[in-house]
């Protein structure tokens, strides 16, 4: 996924499905100049990680 989608799916009032390695994840916040998303699980509020932008796939 590119940083301009991301940034309008984390701001879009809509619910939309993106997935990290093929598990449904929430972004939480994004770091622009490193290109990573803070994200969890679905099903995991409190399990946040960084990942690269590129690793989402929006369904």
């Amino acid at each position: 996924m590119d940083r301009k989608r991301a940034e309008e799916i984390l701001s879009s009032p809509d619910v939309i499905n993106v997935t990290y390695k093929g598990e449904q994840i929430y972004i939480e916040k994004l770091d622009s100049a490193k290109d990573i998303a803070y994200v969890h699980p679905l099903n995991q509020p409190t399990g946040s990680q960084e990942v690269p932008l590129g690793s989402l796939q929006e369904q």
